[in-house]
């Protein structure tokens, strides 16, 4: 595979962050980056009992989590977060085009493979739960228990919501909008630190094909890439899934409210009734605290 044309975030935009102490990690040894790096976070011991591996989705990065490592750390875990290609501190691709369903899945599986990693708690949310729902049902038995957060499975049964659309339309018409603006409106209790924070990844608009491309990726009809194998994880979840589930929910969020989120939570194999955060908007994560101590208690400590 040829490389990857890309540009790389300077690590002095990373400096000081709030809340996000933790030493970076890379790899490029996934054979899909083709020599692309990617950044992780990986914490905690390596023969814990409990592995979280974090999916963020867009425009956010593994700094979307800080709120809820510390207290998977605290129980004794190992929490795993990857930046995918295009976000955070891995590298970004230039090109639209190489943001793919497909190729940005087949990261997340070698990725896995690659850490090998066990006894996995998969949280999810936003693209992370589009991408992070399909990967169990190809290796169940690394898969122990599950957090599903405003999210769905791309299978295109149903018209995309209304509120998707607008913020489609609206990556199109400013595909440089402010990442901390959008942060700040939907969470009014993070510090102006906090919400620069996502902005730190980009720093020009050569860094932003990945914000660009995303919402386009999201498939509609039968036959874009990713509903094959939504429709094959819907199955699993619905009829195979033998681990521990729950939800959690932003109430605030215009897109996954909870009557959206309901279909999904029914088709997840004894998931119980969501956490609903009342001030919690789509990255529900904000409220990441409450969250955490709710999953440790409902996830933590269950072993097959």
């Amino acid at each position: 595979m040829p490389p990857i044309a890309h540009v790389r975030t300077p690590d002095a935009r990373f400096d000081g962050l709030p809340g996000y102490p933790w030493a970076p990690r890379y790899t490029d040894a996934l054979p899909a980056l083709a020599g692309l790096r990617l950044h992780y976070l990986d914490e905690g011991p390596r023969d814990a009992a409990v592995t979280w591996l974090c999916l963020h989705g867009n425009p956010a990065w593994s700094y979307l989590y800080r709120r809820m490592v510390p207290a998977f750390l605290a129980a004794g875990h190992r929490v795993v977060a990857p930046d995918l290609p295009g976000f955070g501190r891995s590298d970004k691709p230039l090109d639209v085009a190489q943001h793919r369903f497909g190729w940005h899945r087949q990261v997340l599986l070698q990725f896995v493979e690659h850490l090998d990693l066990q006894r996995v708690n998969l949280a999810v949310q936003d693209w992370g739960g589009l991408l992070g729902l399909t990967l169990p049902h190809e290796a169940p038995g690394r898969y122990r228990a599950l957090l599903v957060m405003n999210t769905v499975l791309a299978t295109a049964r149903e018209p995309l919501p209304s509120g998707f659309l607008q913020w489609r339309t609206m990556c199109r018409d400013r595909p440089d909008f402010s990442i901390a603006r959008l942060f700040a409106r939907g969470n009014p209790h993070l510090s102006d630190a906090e919400c620069a924070a996502y902005d730190a990844p980009f720093p020009g608009p050569a860094y932003r094909a990945a914000t660009r491309a995303f919402p386009e990726m999201v498939p509609e009809h039968e036959g874009a890439e990713g509903v094959a194998e939504s429709r094959r994880a819907e199955a699993f979840w619905r009829d195979e899934w033998a681990g521990l589930s729950m939800m959690a929910i932003g109430a605030q969020d215009p897109v996954f409210t909870p009557a959206r989120m309901e279909p999904l939570r029914a088709g997840i194999r004894r998931c119980p009734p969501p956490l609903l955060l009342a001030d919690g908007g789509h990255f529900v994560q904000e409220h990441g605290e409450e969250i955490a101590q709710h999953a440790l208690q409902r996830l933590g400590q269950w072993t097959a």
